[in-house]
Parts: structure tokens; sequence; C-alpha cells
């Protein structure tokens, strides 16, 4: 399209510059006038960097086999819906024969220890727990023969939950009590010795006041859809101070039964005054092994490209369906290398098959110089649900803010070539807990996109409804496609695609300060006197000057792609676009600044609105606070009683507290922290200097100044 024909002489060159970028935010100018040029020999439309893309895309999509996709989940599923650890181990066995046969190198299976003691950063490892058997059923009064029994291991393993403590071999013979739902405080306080204590709360969140309070056992009558009256929640959380049983866990029995089993027990108990059960469960917590399966396609460098999708589910969708996307996109990818189809990356590309967070952590730890040289990751995470449906539309997370990068853009741009074409829709999200997508954090530094689709309601999350039927063998072929698009292509990006990656983030940049600045102008229009229009202005400002700042990072972050000598030249190629990004930030605020002005004079205010400046009352003491991260990764606070936290939030899944951790550099001072972690999370009220001075005080953070 034409540019802007607009001479020098009939514009001042700041109107000039805000015409030329709002021009470029929708789309009126090519996309390589940002300070760098195509090579000058002319090429074909298929080998310009986005051409690129496409081909391989049409490649990738051309020799897919998604019926072998859904063969390897189903291996997956059959030894893994047993969640116990000897099954894991046998499901990183068969991957690792898979990967070798699909023609990947160094296949191996790890086995991390799985002690309940050994800390990767401040996430300690769970013991090993293997169970035979799990049983619950009703004593009295009687009830006929087909509804006795409310769970068995053996027909339905999410029947007993992961790490339940084992029973006397002959069972514990017990009536059940209903808990409330009360606080934890009040359940650790009700006395429940010798009884079987039933909740529909999420049992994994009561564990510590369930033990306090002496239950027997516990059987759990929580679903996350209850109105699938036939299929049971998988309890995979059962420590007593966090996620995973440690070896200061106690070794209390725990059985997982279905709404309709939960609703006899109480039309019995209503009927009958009480209900007597009957739990056994064989089980073993020891000292053991969690095993992870990686391969690669070795590229022409030491460089990788890292692919994660975690084992150790008991659901076919969760996550044997990500670790069979992936594997397909290896196999695809190879077969095309190995036949000439496309050329061998410039880097290797790795897949890693692991049990969430435990073994990707584990990895990372032991693997710190391949870490150096991991340049980008994606993570697959529930990610083949019903094709038609609402709940199952692909969401690409996005990188947290603090390590904002072109990987963001790019993985909208895969999954736009790709779902456009086919009429499905799709979606990006900012980033998230919980998933292997935390390495882009600073102290990993590996930019990580993590895509999902979700569940329909007849598939709930952690159900044994969760089953190989209601995986969508569309939605299998659709991931592994664009995950081995994304894959490839930032595998082979030298200095073209990088500058064409960077002008992707510029364009994505512009919509996010948009983003940033619109809501501002709704503000604007209902403030009702000065002292509103000062503070709209100050957010405003505020806001679209983190943007700015957020946006030039993720052009800048396409340097790593080239080897160290070419990247002071390519900046000098990249600080146009950069500047671009600033002017555009620029011209924001002034749009603002004019439309307070202009609803100033409403009022009869004539003289400039001056922005005002956030409140913040912990801003003086937080000031003089810099904080230094220990280790990698979040806190989970899983050494730690719960009664011994001060009510401070577990650092495991919560966003505000992970958001502060990650801004935290031992540069910052805590001001500077809160400021940011708020302007990204938006208000909260975490006490953050005392949180941070509660994490130094047990020796998870150190303060390098002070006061």
């Amino acid at each position: 399209m034409p540019r802007d024909r607009v001479t020098p002489s009939r514009r001042k060159p700041s109107q000039r510059a805000a015409i030329r970028l709002m021009l470029l935010v929708f789309g009126l100018v090519v996309i390589f006038d940002f300070g760098f040029t195509e090579p000058s020999a002319p090429e074909a439309p298929d080998a310009s960097p986005a051409g690129g893309l496409d081909r391989i895309i049409a490649q990738i999509q051309a020799d897919l086999r998604p019926e072998e996709a859904m063969d390897t989940m189903r291996a997956v599923y059959s030894t893994d819906r047993w969640f116990n650890f000897e099954k894991f181990g046998r499901t990183a066995e068969y991957l690792q024969s898979v990967m070798r046969q699909i023609g990947l190198e160094d296949a191996e299976v790890v086995r991390a220890p799985a002690d309940g003691v050994t800390q990767i950063g401040f996430w300690t490892m769970p013991l090993a727990w293997d169970v035979k058997a799990g049983r619950l059923e009703i004593v009295d009064p009687p009830v006929p023969a087909e509804s006795r029994v409310l769970a068995d291991y053996q027909k339905v393993p999410t029947s007993v939950c992961e790490w339940s403590g084992p029973t006397p071999p002959d069972g514990i013979m017990a009536e059940v009590v209903e808990i409330p739902p009360w606080p934890a405080a009040k359940i650790a306080a009700t006395d429940l010795r010798g009884k079987i204590a039933m909740t529909d709360a999420n049992p994994q969140d009561l564990k510590s006041a369930l033990v306090k309070s002496g239950a027997a056992a516990v059987i759990n009558a929580y679903s996350e859809e209850p109105t699938l009256e036939d299929a049971r929640q998988w309890v995979n959380a059962w420590g007593d101070n966090g996620w995973a049983f440690t070896k200061t866990s106690t070794p209390l029995p725990c059985l997982s039964i279905t709404p309709r089993g939960a609703g006899l027990v109480r039309r019995l108990a209503a009927e009958h005054g009480r209900v007597r059960l009957k739990a056994t469960v064989d089980a073993r917590l020891y000292s053991g092994t969690y095993a992870y399966t990686t391969g690669v396609i070795p590229g022409a460098t030491s460089e990788e490209v890292l692919a994660l999708g975690h084992t150790g589910e008991e659901g076919a969708g969760d996550n044997a369906s990500g670790v069979a996307a992936l594997v397909e996109a290896m196999a695809t990818l190879n077969r095309l290398i190995s036949a000439g189809r496309l050329p061998r990356p410039k880097r290797t590309i790795r897949i890693l098959a692991m049990p969430e967070m435990y073994d990707s952590m584990h990895y990372i730890a032991a693997n710190p110089e391949r870490i150096k040289r991991t340049i980008a990751a994606i993570c697959l995470d529930t990610p083949a649900g019903g094709y038609d449906l609402a709940g199952s539309i692909y969401t690409f997370y996005m990188n947290p803010d603090v390590a904002s990068s072109y990987t963001d853009a790019f993985i909208a741009k895969v999954a736009d070539r790709y779902f456009s074409k086919l009429g499905r829709a799709w979606r990006w999200h900012r980033f998230g807990t919980g998933t292997d997508s935390y390495l882009g954090e600073p102290t990993i530094d590996v930019p990580t996109v993590w895509a999902y689709s979700g569940n329909d309601v007849n598939t709930p999350h952690h159900s044994s409804a969760d089953t190989p039927d209601r995986v969508d063998a569309r939605s299998l072929r659709d991931l592994a496609i664009v995950s081995a698009g994304y894959l490839y292509y930032v595998a082979n990006a030298e200095e073209p695609q990088a500058l064409w990656l960077a002008t992707l983030s510029q364009a994505r940049g512009y919509q996010q300060i948009l983003d940033a600045a619109s809501p501002f102008m709704d503000e604007t229009a209902g403030a009702s006197d000065q002292g509103r229009l000062g503070k709209v202005l100050g957010e405003a400002q505020d806001r679209i000057a983190y943007s700015v700042g957020r946006q030039t990072q993720a052009i800048y972050s396409v340097l790593r792609l080239l080897p160290e000598p070419r990247r002071e030249g390519a900046r000098a190629s990249l600080e146009p676009m950069a500047r671009q990004i600033v002017e555009f930030g620029d011209a924001q605020s002034d749009r603002i600044r004019v439309a307070v002005a202009q609803r100033a004079k409403r009022f009869g205010v004539t003289a400039a609105i001056q922005p005002a400046p956030p409140l913040d009352p912990e801003a003086a003491v937080a000031s003089t606070i810099v904080v230094r991260r220990k280790r990698f990764g979040t806190i989970p606070l899983d050494d730690l009683p719960q009664d011994q936290r001060r009510g401070y939030p577990s650092g495991a899944w919560d966003l505000v507290p992970i958001t502060a951790l990650y801004w935290c550099d031992g540069h910052r001072n805590l001001a500077e922290v809160i400021h940011l972690t708020r302007l990204e999370q938006g208000p909260t009220d975490l006490d953050f200097v005392g949180y941070f001075r509660f994490l130094r005080d047990h020796g998870y953070v150190e303060f390098v100044k002070d006061q």
C-alpha cells in the first residue's frame, strides 16, 4: 500500500510522526519500513520470513498423522491413569521407546529423586507412592449389593487419592461424619477421632486441618462438575503443607466417591441417623524416583528449543493428549527433515515429557548449561478438548510481563496463520500460573508460551470422566501442527526471521499500548471533578509508560536469536522500531491529556491538569528494601507448616506474590516491585512489606538493602 505522501513542508514533524504511527497501527505501512531492509536480491514470496512460516505449516499439515497421535495418547493414558510411581516409570520407558522409533536421538529416561526431602528451587520433591488396591463400602445400614461399593481403585483408579496413606490390612470401619463448609481452623478444632470425614470441599485444601481433627480417614465428595453423577474427582495433592506428600506429611487414608455415591450416603444418614463405612487402602509411601523422558532432533548448533508436556496425570485429555501432540509434532518434523523436505534446523529441538513442575524443575537444575543455551519453549496442558465447544477454544498464554518476549507475538501469529484457514476460533491470554510455563521468569530466562484448550462440561478437569473417547482427534491434530510450526521456525530462525519476529512484536505492541490507553478515555469522560481528572491522567501516563517498556523489551528480545557478534548491528536495526513504539506511547498520552483538558473546561478549569501520582502507604518503607532471590522458581512454602505462615499465601500458584517475586532482581527496591506488580496484576491488598520480611525471616530471600 502507498506510504504517507504528505510532504514535510505541509505538516510539522510531530504531526507527521503521529500520523505515521497511527497508520502503522492499522497496517497501512509495509512492515519492512522499520529501519532495515530485506536482502537486496529479489526473493520469491514464499522465501520471505512470513511466507516461510506458511510453507512450514503447510508441510507439517500434509505429513502429520493424527491417528498415531491418538495411539500415543491411549498408550500414555493406559499406564498414567493408575497414577502411581511404578506406572509413571512404565510411561517414561514407553515414551523412550516411541522417541527412538520416530528417530529422535539421545532418548533417555531420567529418574529424579522422590524422597520427600530433596529440594529443587524451594520445591520439595515428593515421596514415591504405590497403591495396589483401595475400596470403600457401606457396612451399615444394609443396602443392595449393587450400591454397597462406593469406591474401588481396581475399577476406577481415581477412587483413591494420590499419596493416600494405607489402612490396616483389615481396613478401617467407622461412622462417616460430613464436614460442613467450615473454615480450616474450625475443622482442626473438631474432634473426629475414630470417624471417617466426608467433605464436598476440595479435601487437599483441608488436609492439615483434617489431620489435626484426628479423622481416621477422609472421603472426597467434591467434584468440579457435580452434574456428572458417576464421575469422581482426582485428588492429586495430599501434602500437609502443600501439593505433594513430603517426608513430614501425615499418611492419612483418602478415597474419592461420585456425586451419586455422596447423595446415597447423605440420604442414608438422613433416614437412619448414621452410616458406617469400611475403608481399605493397600498403599505404601517410600523413597524412590520420579521418572521422565527426553529426546532430541539434533540441530547444527548447541542451542535448543524446548517442548514440555507433562506425564503423571490420570486423564486422557489432561495430559496424555498434550504429550501425544508433542510426540507427533516431533515425529512429523523428523520425517520431513529425514526426507529432505525441511532442512535440518539450526538449533536442536528437545521434547521433555515429565510429571508437572517437579520434574521440569529437576531437569532445569540438572542441566544449567543446557538451559542457558535454550532460547525458547512451549508447554502443552489439557489441549485436546471437543472441537466445536466454546469451553474448548484454544488459548495461548503469554510470558509474564517481566519476561516480555517475541514468542508472545509469534505464537499468536502461528495460531492465526493456521486457525484462520480452518475458521476455528482461538484466543490469547496473559500469563497464568498452574503448569510448566514458568520458564520465562528471569532466574531461568527461557521465554515460554503455554497452549491450553480446557474441557467441556462432560470432561471436567481431573476427573475419571477424562477418558480417551473424549479426546478429539481434530484438536490433537491442530495442536500438533501449531506446536511443530512454532518449534521448527524458532529452531531455524536467523537474522531475517529475527527481524520479522521483531515486527510482529512491534505490531502487537501498538495494540497493547492502545488497549492500555483506551479505558482512560472512558474514565476521563466520566470524571466529575478536577481531582479525579488528575488521578486519571497520572494513572494513564503510568500505565502507558509501563506498556511501552514491556513492548520495547519484546522487540529487543529477538537479539537472542543471533550470534553475539551480530547482535550490536542488529540492535541498530531494531532501534527505529523501539523508538516508534515510544512515540506511539507518547501520542496516546497526548491524546488522553487533550481529553482531560477538554473535560476540565466543562468544570470551568482552564489551567493545565497535573497528573496525580499514585498513593501507596507502603512506599516509604518499601523504597528502603531491595530483595534478592536465592533460588530459581517460586516459593510454595511446602516445608513450612501452615500455622507458621502468618496468614501469607503459598507462592506455588498465587499470581500476585509470584509476580512480585519475578520482579525482584536484587536492584529494584520493593516500592518499585510493588508498583510493577500492581501494573501487571491490578489492585491487591497483599501486605508486600510484611510478606517479603516473612520470606526473609524464613530464609527464602535475602535483603540487599533494608532501611
